[in-house]
C-alpha cells in the first residue's frame, strides 16, 4: 500500500455508501464490493479533484483500506484479494447495456475514452444495476457518460448484442445525433473524452489495418469496439436499402436479431432453390443423355436397314443381269471357217468353231422334233461345267475328230 487515505474521507465515505445499506446486504461481499467502486468514484471526483494534496489509488488498494476501516470488515481482511477477484469476475458477468450513437447520414458514430485508460476508445455503456431494465440502463450509462438523453430517441428493437468473456453487451442504435451536438459528460473522473469517428475508418479485427491508415491510430485503440463492427456495418447496409425501397423505413424489421434470422432464412432458402436447380439441371442432363443415345440408336438401326437394302439391291442387280446375259443371244459372232474339198475347191458349206462345237454341243436342228420340246429351266454355272465336260468326252471322238481328219486331208491335197 504506497498512499494511506485520511481517516476523516475513509469516515465520510463508509457513511455515505457502506454503513447505511441493509443489514441483510452487509452479509453479501459482492454487493458491499459494489458499494466499495462507487465510494471510490466519488473520492476520485470530488475528493481528489478538491484537494491536491490528496492522492489517487488504485481499486484494489482502496478496498483494502475500506476493509480495516469498516469494524463489521476486519474478519474478511486476510482475505480481501480473494474476495476482490471474485468480485471482478462476477462483474464480468453482470449484462452491460448502451448506445451506438449516429449521425443523420449514418456515416459517423460517438465513441468515448475512459478516464483511466491510456488510449482506447469504446461505446458509451455501463453496468445495469439491480431490478433495472435493459432500456433503462442504455439510457441512463449514455445520459452519465455524454449529457445526451435518447429516451426520445431510443429504439427498443433495434440494437446490437454480443457476447465477450461471458459478459452479455447490448448496445441501442441511435441514428439522428447532429455532428454539431455539445455532449457534457456527468460524472467526473470517468470520461475523458468524446468523439465522432467516420464508420468506414473503423477496424473490423486486430489486424485490419484501416484505423491506422486512414486515423493514424492502431487497431488496439479499438478493441472494445471491434467486436460490433461487422454487425453496425450489416444494420446499416439493410436500413439504407430499406429506405430506398420503402422511402421511409418505417416498415423495418423489429429487432437486429430477427434481421439476423430473415438472413439465415433468406440464406436457406438460396441454398435449397440451388439444390433444386442442380437437381433439375441433373434431369436434364440425364434426359438429354437418354435422348442422345436413342438418337445414336435410330441411326446405327437406320444405317443397317439401308445397307441391307443396297445389298440387296444389288444381290437383284447381279441375278438380273445374270439372267438377262444367259437369256439373251450371243451379240459377237464367232469367224466361220470355210471347207477346203479333196479336190482344191473351197467349198461354200461352213462349219461351227470347235469352241462353238463345245459351247454348244447337239444343238438341234431348225424343224426337228427336238425343237418343239420346251426350254430347259435356268441352270447354275457348276451345272453348265458338267455338262459341257461330259459333252466333250462324247463329241470328241465322233463329230470333232472327223472334222479335224478332213481339215488335215484337205491341207495335205494343196501341197504340191
Amino acid at each position: 500500500m504506497d498512499y494511506v487515505i485520511p481517516k476523516y474521507v475513509l469516515d465520510d465515505l463508509c457513511s455515505r455508501f457502506i454503513i447505511n445499506i441493509p443489514e441483510e446486504e452487509r452479509q453479501d461481499l459482492i454487493r458491499i464490493f459494489f458499494q466499495i467502486e462507487l465510494a471510490h468514484w466519488f473520492y476520485l471526483d470530488f475528493y481528489c479533484a478538491e484537494d491536491v494534496e490528496l492522492r489517487t489509488v488504485s481499486l484494489r488498494d482502496f478496498s483494502v483500506q475500506i476493509f480495516h476501516h469498516i469494524p463489521f470488515l476486519t474478519e474478511y481482511v486476510g482475505e480481501v484479494e480473494k474476495r476482490f477477484e471474485e468480485w471482478r469476475a462476477y462483474k464480468m458477468s453482470v449484462p452491460t447495456y448502451g448506445a451506438i450513437i449516429l449521425d443523420p447520414e449514418m456515416k459517423y458514430c460517438l465513441l468515448a475514452q475512459g478516464f483511466w485508460t491510456k488510449s482506447s476508445w469504446g461505446f458509451p455503456k455501463g453496468k445495469v444495476n439491480a431490478e433495472e431494465t435493459p432500456l433503462c440502463c442504455a439510457i441512463r450509462e449514455v445520459l452519465e457518460e455524454t449529457g445526451l438523453d435518447v429516451a426520445s430517441l431510443i429504439n427498443k428493437s433495434d440494437f446490437i448484442e454480443n457476447q465477450l468473456n461471458d459478459q452479455l453487451t447490448r448496445l441501442y442504435i441511435i441514428p439522428g445525433v447532429t455532428l454539431d451536438t455539445h455532449f457534457q459528460p456527468q460524472t467526473r473522473k470517468e470520461i475523458k473524452g468524446l468523439q465522432w469517428f467516420p464508420i468506414n475508418a473503423l477496424p473490423v479485427h486486430k489486424r485490419d489495418q484501416t484505423s491506422k491508415t486512414l486515423l493514424g491510430m492502431n487497431p488496439n485503440n479499438f478493441f472494445m469496439v471491434i467486436p460490433f463492427v461487422k454487425n453496425l456495418r450489416k444494420w446499416l447496409s439493410r436500413k439504407q436499402g430499406e429506405e430506398n425501397g420503402s422511402g421511409d423505413g418505417k416498415n423495418a424489421s423489429s429487432s437486429f436479431r430477427t434481421k439476423i434470422w430473415e438472413n439465415s432464412e433468406r440464406k436457406q432458402d438460396s441454398q435449397r432453390q440451388k439444390k433444386h436447380s442442380q437437381q433439375q439441371q441433373n434431369f436434364i442432363k440425364q434426359n438429354q443423355n437418354e435422348m442422345q443415345d436413342l438418337l445414336q440408336l435410330q441411326e446405327e438401326r437406320q444405317k443397317m436397314k439401308n445397307l441391307g437394302d443396297l445389298s440387296e439391291k444389288k444381290t437383284n442387280s447381279k441375278s438380273g443381269h445374270r439372267q438377262h446375259t444367259s437369256s439373251s443371244p450371243r451379240q459377237t459372232s464367232k469367224p466361220q471357217l470355210q471347207i477346203m474339198g479333196r479336190d482344191g475347191n473351197i467349198t461354200g458349206n461352213t462349219r461351227r468353231n470347235l469352241a462353238d462345237q463345245f459351247d454348244k454341243p447337239n444343238r438341234p436342228a431348225a424343224g426337228s422334233a427336238s425343237s418343239d420340246r420346251p426350254a430347259r429351266p435356268h441352270s447354275s454355272n457348276r451345272e453348265k461345267k458338267s455338262r459341257k465336260k461330259d459333252i466333250f468326252k462324247e463329241e470328241f471322238h465322233s463329230k470333232t475328230w472327223l472334222n479335224f481328219k478332213f481339215d488335215v486331208d484337205a491341207i495335205m491335197a494343196c501341197i504340191p
